[in-house]
């Protein structure tokens, strides 16, 4: 049997065990606040995000990263099903991103209900039919635009005042290597990734004063739910312009948004941040 007591103004620690069975047991007493910053100055315990598109593929992912860190999310998404009823989150909502009055009405109640929201994740999206531009119809070219990027000037408009007054955000837009370099076939998508690209970037200048960072994250191609809505040959194609020959996992995006919405990004913003596997030439 052991026991180490630590003492530092406002918290005392106490940790008991014993060797034969492999067992230690703690318990902490003092303000939480202080407990938080004695476990690490970027910690992201007890933060609270928004991520949309939270129900399946990087924002699933994105969200589970995020409360393993400690925060607690609200996860927003149009078909939530798969999510609802998931205790993890501290809250679930139908939300179509397009809607701004229902956006506004979410972040408002997301205010009254954690007092502040540290973090925002724009990554609802879809990707749109694949066809040559000539052919491209005006209602899915609306479609994926109102998703792709009015959606994350909609989020970020309704969460910015609340940023400002607490003096500190994070907002990580989920853009794609499609903004940077263009795809065939999909004028839409690209068109709008890259407006996420420029949208933080511009916003990035109004915000940092305040504390605030705006960075895109662009990824190459996922093996998500919208993979479905892609040919054999495009997926191929992708696989083919990707360095490690493979492509990626939404993990792997979830780490790298977990990083950007920390703390410990202090210093970037307005960045485009790859998980691209080799493909960006930029």
């Amino acid at each position: 049997m052991f026991e180490a007591v630590v003492k530092i103004p406002g918290i005392s620690i106490v940790i008991q065990g014993r060797r034969s069975g492999g067992m230690i047991f703690f318990r902490l007493t003092g303000d939480t606040s202080e407990r938080i910053k004695l476990m690490s100055d970027n910690s992201m315990i007890g933060q609270v995000a928004i991520v949309t598109g939270a129900a399946r593929g990087f924002g699933l992912a994105i969200s589970e990263r995020l409360m393993q860190r400690g925060v607690r999310v609200f996860g927003w998404d149009q078909e939530p099903s798969p999510i609802v009823g998931n205790k993890r989150f501290l809250g679930v909502e139908r939300i179509d991103v397009t809607d701004r009055d229902a956006i506004q009405s979410a972040v408002e109640s997301a205010q009254v209900t954690a007092g502040q929201i540290h973090i925002l994740v724009n990554n609802a999206g879809i990707n749109g039919p694949q066809v040559p531009v000539e052919d491209y119809p005006l209602e899915n070219w609306e479609r994926v635009i109102g998703v792709d990027l009015t959606a994350v000037f909609l989020c970020t408009r309704a969460i910015v005042p609340h940023m400002k007054q607490a003096g500190y955000g994070r907002i990580v837009s989920i853009a794609s290597q499609a903004g940077k370099e263009g795809i065939a076939n999909v004028c839409a998508y690209n068109a709008a990734k890259a407006g996420v690209i420029g949208f933080m970037k511009g916003i990035s200048s109004e915000l940092a004063s305040f504390g605030i960072t705006a960075n895109s994250i662009t990824p190459t191609l996922a093996e998500t739910d919208l993979m479905k809505e892609m040919s054999d040959d495009y997926i191929a194609g992708i696989k083919k312009r990707t360095l490690m020959g493979r492509l990626c996992q939404v993990e792997e995006v979830a780490d790298m948004v977990a990083f950007v919405a920390s703390p410990a990004c202090s210093y970037s913003t307005g960045a485009c941040f790859d998980v691209s596997g080799g493909r960006a030439q930029y």
